[in-house]
């Protein structure tokens, strides 16, 4: 059994302990249904609180395509409260192994940085993509039931690009775990920068081939378009290419300081 086999375990068991393996796919579970069963009935909820006097119910709400409301579960719950859970549940992911003295231990050891890095990385990405995949099935599967079918291949497509934008959440948030101590400040700047890319998707072209973020917006381009741009193959390579360079950043920063005397 390799190093990164043995911390990619520790990493596994570190969630059970802490319920993570429980609560953060039933978050994701619980944003998934969210979307389209309140894209459903909320016409009927606010014609049932308005009681008919003064309100317009458009519609439209109710008679929205399967893909629509699909790519709104990616836009309005998976984008904003299910990256802030994201970031939650990592901002500790390095800062804990420094505070209790793990990641020194760990050095000592043969161990080399990468494969410290690319276990932490790697196990909490699977985990995390699997528990977003999970909510997005289930979404789809509301949909289905509620509204229109979408098409599969699309449903896959916009998926991996998805998740491509997840990949990068994951790195980022290690890196600024790898430099800061304070698990306030590493969530206050993870939560503003990866909320603050989201948002500036769309301003601009060039600037969105070379944000990562632009990814979420693909994904709802071909869920509701049927189409991939052909931009989303730039933005792909961007962000793979700022995932390593997140990576190569913590490497630096954890053989830089080696956090023997810690």
């Amino acid at each position: 059994m390799n190093n990164f086999t043995v911390l990619a375990k520790k990493e596994f068991v570190q969630m059970v302990r802490e319920f993570k393996v429980i609560w953060l796919p039933l978050v994701f579970i619980f944003l998934g249904i969210t979307q389209p069963v309140v894209s459903y009935y909320l016409p009927s909820i606010l014609e049932a609180l308005g009681g008919g006097q003064g309100i317009t119910i458009d519609p439209s709400m109710a008679a929205q395509k399967g893909g629509e409301v699909l790519a709104s579960t990616l836009g309005s719950q998976f984008d904003q409260l299910g990256v802030m859970i994201i970031i939650v549940s990592m901002m500790g992911v390095v800062q804990s192994d420094k505070a209790n003295g793990m990641l020194a231990f760990i050095l000592t050891r043969p161990v080399t940085v990468v494969s410290y890095i690319s276990g932490k990385i790697i196990s909490n990405y699977l985990f995390v993509a699997c528990s977003v995949a999970l909510g997005y099935l289930v979404s789809y599967l509301y949909v289905v039931f509620l509204f229109t079918s979408v098409d599969f291949v699309d449903l896959i497509i916009a998926l991996l690009f998805y998740l491509l934008w997840i990949l990068f959440i994951v790195s980022f948030t290690t890196m600024i775990s790898t430099i800061f101590n304070s698990q306030g400040i590493i969530a206050l700047i993870s939560i503003v920068f990866l909320l603050g890319c989201r948002i500036i998707v769309g301003l601009n072209p060039v600037m969105d081939n070379l944000n990562p973020a632009s990814m979420s917006k693909h994904a709802m381009e071909v869920l509701i378009l049927g189409t991939v741009n052909t931009q989303a193959i730039w933005g792909a390579l961007a962000a793979l290419a700022l995932t390593a360079l997140t990576i190569l950043v913590t490497n630096i920063w954890i053989s830089k300081k080696k956090f023997n005397n810690e």
